[in-house]
């Protein structure tokens, strides 16, 4: 007689946790602590969330073993990855594999070190998130194990990685934002984050960029914030020092995801500025918070659920056929206006 299907509620017994907590990781309703969340999704794998119990053992000599989750930073709020992990779990569980996940300590990123538990003869496949130390990935590729790369380190573009890359559209959906503003009497219009983040930033980058050239607009870094990822983004009094350096605010600001656009609203709220009507705020990834923030921010939308899937099933078509071509996907995003643009 076969065993019962595995349930939300088997995954809170496990865990310690209430049924709802661990709902709202899968159905992505509420906010749940980083750590809490890792933990809901490694048990899920663990106990095979999503398969029937007689389904667990594999069904072929490729449908086993244990997939791990590589990231410098775990996704957490803000994040497209936050649902981008959810997905990508239930679609590898399915399939037979569990995920563990493991997050690279500065200390080893820096000294290229895996973490001590991550034993390569027992992982099946990698896919690595929030990953943009570009020496660090050279390692991993090293280790001739299925790998799937989400996102890049900046200026990846001109690399030949040979591994599966995954990426969201950024160049056309930013130069459409910076159209739209243009169109609503913007012609001063700075940018916000670190462009040498990551390869999606850079892109958002270029894509401000192509923006103001093809509407015969300089670009002007005086009225942009362009410091290193790791400043102190999240503190207001820190943004208005920025700001209060600029020769005059813009007519609008396009930052590079939406933690970003709203730690700058809460500064310009902050400095007594009016949005939209004196400054417009746009941010990219199309986070739940984009939409409860007030007033609403115009964002880019990122399809995280669905390049979770896609991700999951690019690295099984890896695990199963080593020799294919190594594939590059970026997955189309849709801007989404809203009332911190007029």
């Amino acid at each position: 007689m076969a065993n019962k299907r595995v349930t939300m509620q088997d995954i809170a017994d496990a865990c310690g946790l209430s049924r709802n907590t661990v709902s709202k990781v899968f159905n992505g309703r509420g906010a749940v602590p980083p750590a809490t969340r890792a933990l809901i999704l490694q048990k899920a794998g663990e106990l095979g969330y999503g398969l029937p119990a007689e389904k667990k053992a594999p069904a072929s000599p490729h449908a086993s073993g244990s997939i791990a989750l590589l990231t410098n930073n775990m996704p957490v709020d803000y994040h497209f990855g936050t649902y981008f992990i959810t997905t990508f779990t239930d679609q590898i569980c399915r399939a037979g594999y569990t995920l563990k996940m493991f997050e690279i300590s500065a200390g080893e990123m820096q000294k290229k070190q895996l973490p001590s538990h991550f034993i390569p003869e027992q992982m099946t496949g990698i896919v690595a998130i929030e990953m943009f130390d570009a020496d660090y990935l050279d390692m991993i590729y090293g280790l001739g194990l299925p790998t799937v790369v989400i996102d890049s380190p900046a200026r990846s573009l001109i690399h030949l990685y040979p591994c599966d890359y995954v990426s969201m559209e950024n160049v056309a959906s930013v130069s459409l934002v910076m159209k739209r503003l243009i169109a609503l009497g913007a012609r001063r219009i700075g940018f916000v984050g670190d462009k040498e983040h990551c390869g999606s930033f850079y892109e958002r980058w270029f894509g401000y960029r192509l923006g103001l050239g093809q509407a015969g607009l300089k670009p002007d870094e005086r009225i942009c914030i362009l410091a290193p990822d790791a400043s102190p983004y999240n503190n207001p009094d820190w943004l208005i020092g920025q700001m209060n350096r600029m020769p005059a605010l813009p007519d609008a600001f396009v930052c590079a995801n939406d933690y970003l656009a709203i730690h700058l609203m809460n500064a310009l709220k902050r400095k007594g500025v009016s949005i939209p009507d004196q400054v417009m705020v746009t941010g990219f990834d199309g986070t739940s918070q984009s939409a409860l923030v007030e007033p609403a921010l115009t964002t880019v939308q990122i399809p995280s659920i669905e390049i979770g899937r896609m991700s999951a099933d690019i690295l099984l078509s890896r695990i199963r056929n080593p020799e294919l071509p190594f594939s590059w996907t970026q997955i189309r995003t849709n801007p989404v206006w809203r009332k911190s643009t007029r």
